[in-house]
């Protein structure tokens, strides 16, 4: 058992809280002003717990063969669970993370430190304004995950940084996000619609009930300049515990319908979620 004592700590955009799992020794859940940010298991960097997680990662093992390393683009941070994954299983890649929390950072450090020779390095700065300055055609995969408490921040939603994001990935990478959002879906369609504006294919991972609109929830939007292997995705997501769909094609574009692309100007976050929308996946 994990007796470990839970810390809280005021960080520099709330109250993060790293909780110890009683049923996993050296596993902790991270939140910040009690919205679930990041599970990590220190001794199985693998294991995922929350849906939207294990989905990025099927994104990444469909991106290039098994073991391949990558070059990685992480926006948003909190305690680095998928960048930890990513050097076990595609060891040599080389990961950037862009997280604006600097005082996040420092509790992650100090209680869930990376192991040596990682290949992560972990930057304190605004995701955009990091993405302007980063080099054209240097990432592999650019996986946005960031959330202003439980929203996704307006400046990350526009078609102007949908282009800087594109102009970061290389010719053949892909661009991956979580999103949250319920019916009438107002923001995802929002969102499908500006990216659309800058990459031929897109993709989009949910769970059905989430698509039906009888819930709040996650959906991971993908795209990029190639086809996206929506048939190996469609394979990982169904053996989830949560199965989750991939629409791409028609039904993305129904989906789409009338929404248009945000710019700038116009860009807002993300709807707050509902009480109790989010838990441990």
């Amino acid at each position: 058992m994990n007796e470990s004592i839970p810390v809280v700590r005021a960080v520099d955009h709330g109250t993060a809280k790293l909780m110890p799992d009683v049923d996993r020794e050296r596993a902790w859940l991270l939140t910040v002003d009690g919205a679930p940010q990041s599970y990590v298991d220190l001794d199985e960097p693998t294991h995922l717990e929350f849906e939207y997680a294990r989905r990025l990662a099927h994104v990444v093992d469909c991106v290039a063969d098994a073991g391949v390393p990558l070059d990685v683009l992480h926006l948003g941070g909190g305690a680095l669970t998928l960048p930890r994954c990513i050097a076990v299983t595609r060891p040599g890649s080389r990961q950037d993370v862009v997280e604006a929390d600097r005082g996040l950072l420092a509790l992650v450090a100090e209680h869930l430190p990376l192991p040596p020779g990682a290949g992560i390095a972990v930057h304190g700065a605004d995701a955009r304004e990091w993405l302007e300055r980063a080099p054209a055609d240097s990432a592999d995969v650019l996986i946005a995950d960031v959330f202003g408490g439980s929203r996704v921040p307006a400046h990350l939603t526009s078609g102007e940084y949908a282009r800087t994001a594109e102009r970061v990935l290389r010719p053949g990478g892909v661009y991956a996000a979580n999103l949250a959002d319920g019916a009438p879906f107002g923001f995802l369609r929002s969102q499908l619609a500006t990216f659309a504006a800058e990459f031929e294919e897109l993709a989009l991972i949910a769970e059905p009930a989430m698509l039906r609109g009888r819930r709040f929830g996650n959906a991971v939007l993908l795209a990029s300049h190639r086809a996206i292997d929506t048939a190996a995705l469609a394979r990982r997501t169904a053996s989830d515990a949560f199965p989750a769909r991939v629409e791409h094609g028609e039904a993305l574009r129904r989906l789409i319908g009338d929404a248009r692309a945000v710019r700038d100007e116009d860009a807002v976050a993300s709807p707050e979620p509902p009480d109790g929308a989010f838990g441990i996946g």
